[in-house]
């Protein structure tokens, strides 16, 4: 996908990209490449790969969610290079982000992405997703929090879910056995406080891939011993 096409898609489907915006995404984009030569952000590299496979299915969320009325809190769990929640505060510059990850090379990228791109509302946070979750500043406090294929759902809902706020939304952005993950994970969200509104399930452009947008809505309060000690979701998944 070109940058062309990327502009394309996105205003056929009525997400509002300006050139400025443009701009930001190209300047992203050579950052990704540069630093990407010192530490391992992604495998994916190539100008036209990325726009489809990190900018585009970041904003895909966009398609299902309404970020444009009012000001909405995200945050952004094992955020990696910065997917979805920078394309989105791209696209959509209300959106206060709180971006946690546990790997401090990666805070040192984003915090130059955050610089460069002149972005504001952004917070950054070298933190496991664990001890995060059972901040009391952030912990029930957000009105979505995003996850992009970082783990199996039952450990992805784990982390996620005591950091939404009641009545906010839990957003997993999955691949294709996103179904089978979801099914494993049911018992384990209602648990958590959550409650399953839809699995949305749609292809990427250019044939490139299966994608599910999973929204699960924060209808309790979490039980305060989750999220567990770091490392024991992804040891010992609830069921």
């Amino acid at each position: 996908m070109t940058p062309e096409e990327f502009q394309s898609q996105l205003n056929e489907r009525h997400i509002p990209v300006t050139e400025e915006k443009m701009r930001q995404f190209e300047r992203y984009l050579e950052l990704l490449q540069e630093w990407n030569e010192k530490i391992n952000l992604t495998a994916i590299t190539k100008k036209e790969e990325v726009y489809l496979k990190h900018f585009y299915d970041s904003l895909t969320a966009g398609l299902y969610v309404d970020f444009s009325k009012g000001v909405h809190s995200l945050c952004d769990v094992g955020s990696g290079a910065g997917f979805p929640s920078i394309p989105l505060k791209i696209i959509y510059p209300d959106l206060e982000i709180t971006i946690v990850d546990s790997l401090k090379k990666r805070i040192g990228f984003l915090e130059t992405i955050v610089e460069e791109l002149g972005l504001t509302g952004v917070h950054l946070y070298h933190d496991r997703a664990e001890t995060f979750g059972q901040n009391k500043q952030f912990r029930a406090s957000f009105d979505f929090v995003t996850a992009r294929a970082v783990a199996r759902m039952s450990v992805l809902a784990e982390l996620c879910l005591p950091l939404v706020k009641k009545e906010g939304t839990f957003i997993a952005m999955k691949a294709a056995h996103a179904p089978e993950e979801l099914d494993d994970a049911k018992k384990a969200i209602g648990l958590l406080g959550g409650k399953v509104r839809e699995d949305i399930s749609f292809e990427l452009p250019e044939e490139a891939g299966e994608r599910h947008i999973i929204l699960i809505d924060k209808k309790k309060e979490t039980p305060n011993k989750y999220p567990r000690k770091p490392g024991t979701p992804n040891k010992s998944p609830l069921a």
